[in-house]
This record gives structure tokens, sequence and C-alpha cells, in this order.
């Protein structure tokens, strides 16, 4: 705690110092790049020609002020780009959970063609179909007493018996 207080305060003196040293940074080149104007026992004609330069150094600075403006405002659009393409790359983005929606395949293939849809496809019509008839034909079922076969029937003998039995079901 006292040395978390104790670094606060260190950092705090070097920003404080950096402040004061970006102003008078600031101060230095300001004298250095802006002369004291002397307008006093001029004529009208040489205050004319000093405001004409003047005008002049202004529409260069604008003009450098502009160029620079646009070349940021380009690294902005530029920056904002590529984040956008990390992002995409990265795969940020999250999916919207999907809703499960039960459509027959008249209402999906009238959604996909429209009118242009006439043929009706029953999709269950081309299932196999199993007749109850058959399975029970080939499998007799033999009903008996359960509590006859339990001893018999248990450990791996019994295992054994069930293995078989399954196996041919009409041979024996």
């Amino acid at each position: 705690l006292c040395l978390q207080s104790l670094m606060l305060a260190k950092a705090k003196e070097e920003w404080e110092q950096e402040i004061v040293d970006k102003q008078s940074e600031k101060e230095r080149y300001l004298s250095e790049r802006i002369t004291p104007l002397h307008t006093s026992g001029l004529s009208l004609s040489q205050l004319q020609d000093l405001c004409r330069e003047l005008h002049e150094k202004v529409e260069i600075v604008d003009e450098e002020r502009y160029d620079i403006e646009a070349k940021c405002n380009h690294n902005t659009r530029e920056i904002k780009d590529l984040k956008i393409k990390v992002l995409d790359l990265r795969g940020k983005f999250k999916r919207p959970p999907l809703r499960r929606v039960r459509v027959s395949a008249d209402a999906m293939l009238r959604a996909l063609l429209g009118s242009k849809h006439k043929v009706s496809m029953d999709l269950r019509a081309n299932l196999k179909s199993v007749k109850k008839e058959d399975t029970e034909k080939e499998r007799p079922v033999e009903v008996g007493d359960w509590r006859k076969n339990v001893e018999a029937m248990s450990g791996m003998e019994g295992r054994k018996k069930m293995f078989d039995a399954a196996k041919s079901p009409t041979g024996q």
C-alpha cells in the first residue's frame, strides 16, 4: 500500500514536470518562429505590403494544416478498417441463437420457388415401410413360464445360449 502510494506520487511529479517541459518547449518554439511586428513609422504602402506578406504566410500555414488534417483523417479511416478486418479474422462476432422452425417440404419448396412450385412432394412416401406381419412371421414368439429358465440362463452359459438362439431362431 505504501509502495503503491509512493509510485503514484512519483508518477504525478513526473507528469507535472512533463507538462512544464512541454509548455517551455512551446514558448521557445513560438519565440523562434514568430518575430515581433514593428508597425510604428511605416507608411500605408509598407503596411499593405506587410499585410500581404502575413496573408501569404497564413495561407501557407493553412495549406499545411489542411494537408496534415487530411492525412490524419485518412490514417484514422485506415486504422478503423484494419480494426474491422482484425475482428473479422478473429471471429469475435457473436452468432445469434438460431430457432428451430418446422417447415414441411412443400412449404419449403413454395418459399424457394414461389408460384412455380406445383409438384407436391411427400417425403414420407419414399421411406421404406416395414410391415408388422412380416416381422411376426420371421420370429415365432415363444410363450412360456419365465421362472423355469432363470437358473438355466444365468451366467455365461445362459448368455451363450441366448446368443445362439438369437443367431438361428428357427434352427435347433
